[in-house]
């Protein structure tokens, strides 16, 4: 397809010449930063086929199993490739694991016992966490347990509180929980090697603290993981990077041996752990999404970087910047006013495959303090690595962009976001 072909699809769709002119000049800057971008994501790439290849995984491995789920040769195996991609000795990959929230409530459950004390010192975790702890009084909450919690905030500019974090590691202290991604903040998200620097600090405080990574959207961002720089465990979604956009639900843990066999006793049973639980039918969406992520992750930081440089040229203040380093694929854009978060939304549904006639409005969702609003037309609902868009509607009014399976559907949902804006005479 010409150049030119290509400019009428996207008139047809409903860009004007005027922001296609300037996303096309924004895309010739960006020619050498996705050009590293693809070299980063061939590396993962090789590396998923490494351990498939190691763990050979046959075509036994994708029939999966019913009922009890006995001997089911084809989840051991896949469990067996995620820890030879994150470097550990064990994981647990499963789709009885409901979404990312579960999946880290699930870690903390597991692995914290009456008495003891979880820290952050990274300030305050992701909304949905918030329940689990016990922050905001919610029923079955860690603190319900006799679990207590401590939170050292970041400084001004998104550094670490060192004095306030050695303050705060006590004898009760047994696991600290570090967020990897910013969630509704406007901190910066921690890079695999800052995760590294304060890991190492915790443990020069307290050796036998264990250290767990929420590592939802940073999955294949870089050519190393949390894992690899002294994490004990990591936790993530299935709908998001690693599932590769085939994933239908599920989460998982990788880490110590024995705190994932803590986190499947709690997932299953009591003298169960690990033996049970059927894959179903659901295994090659598995297998081939976690093939397919690292090439996926690309295209949605791709279309992270695209959204930073198209937002920031309009005035606006993004998160990371336009030019700033990468290490998930979140892009924050703050409009300071809750109609912009929802024009944007909105141009990002217009631009969806599926339900792109929906008019996306914000509601009082489970887990969340203020009314959010939500732009997500995929194949699987709820999936943050197909292109998305979601914020809460409070100041500062930030909205937080994601995903995209490709890359240019990932360009097109931000153009249609920006025009949405046009129109709306916002920009």
């Amino acid at each position: 397809m010409s150049q030119n072909e290509s400019k009428e699809m996207y008139l047809k769709l409903g860009i004007s010449e005027k922001v296609y002119s300037l996303g096309e000049q924004i895309c010739k800057e960006l020619e050498d930063r996705f050009k590293a971008i693809d070299e980063t994501a061939e590396y993962n790439q090789l590396k998923v086929i490494s351990a498939m290849q190691e763990s050979k995984v046959s075509e036994a491995c994708l029939l999966g199993t019913t009922g009890y789920g006995y001997n089911d040769i084809g989840r051991d195996t896949l469990e067996e490739v995620y820890s030879g991609v994150f470097h550990t000795e064990d994981a647990l990959v499963r789709p009885q694991i409901t979404c990312g929230t579960h999946a880290l409530a699930l870690a903390l459950m597991s692995n914290l016992r009456p008495g003891d004390e979880l820290l952050s010192p990274v300030g305050k975790p992701y909304d949905t966490l918030e329940e689990v702890i016990g922050i905001r009084p919610s029923m079955g909450s860690l603190a319900e347990y006799g679990i207590t919690y401590s939170q050292v905030d970041l400084k001004d500019g998104g550094e670490f509180d060192y004095e306030g974090i050695r303050k705060s590691i006590n004898d009760r202290t047994k696991l600290v929980t570090i967020q990897r991604s910013k969630g509704y903040q406007t901190r910066p998200t921690l890079s695999v090697e800052r995760i590294g620097e304060l890991i190492s600090f915790i443990k020069s405080i307290k050796p036998d603290l264990l250290c767990m990574i929420d590592n939802c959207y940073g999955e294949f961002v870089e050519r190393i993981e949390p894992t690899d720089v002294g994490a004990d465990l990591i936790v993530g979604s299935l709908i998001k990077n690693p599932g590769g956009g085939l994933a239908p639900i599920g989460g998982y843990l990788a880490g110590r041996k024995e705190m994932i066999e803590n986190a499947a006793h709690r997932l299953t049973s009591p003298g169960l752990g690990k033996e049970v639980g059927a894959s179903l039918g659901i295994l090659p969406s598995f297998y081939q999404g976690f093939f397919m992520a690292p090439i996926v992750t690309a295209s949605a930081l791709k279309s992270a970087i695209f959204a930073a440089n198209l937002y920031e040229r309009s005035g606006f203040s993004v998160l990371p910047d336009g030019k700033g380093s990468r290490h998930d694929i979140i892009q924050a854009v703050t409009f300071g006013r809750a109609d912009a978060v929802e024009a944007f939304c909105r141009g990002i549904q217009s631009a969806a495959p599926v339900d792109s006639f929906v008019t996306p409005e914000p509601w009082d969702m489970p887990g969340y303090d203020a009314p959010v609003i939500m732009a997500a037309g995929a194949f699987v609902s709820g999936s943050s690595i197909e292109l998305s868009a979601d914020g809460p509607i409070k100041p500062p009014y930030s909205v937080y962009f994601q995903g995209g399976l490709s890359w240019p559907h990932g360009k097109l949902g931000i153009l249609k976001s920006y025009q949405s804006l046009v129109d709306a005479g916002i920009v």
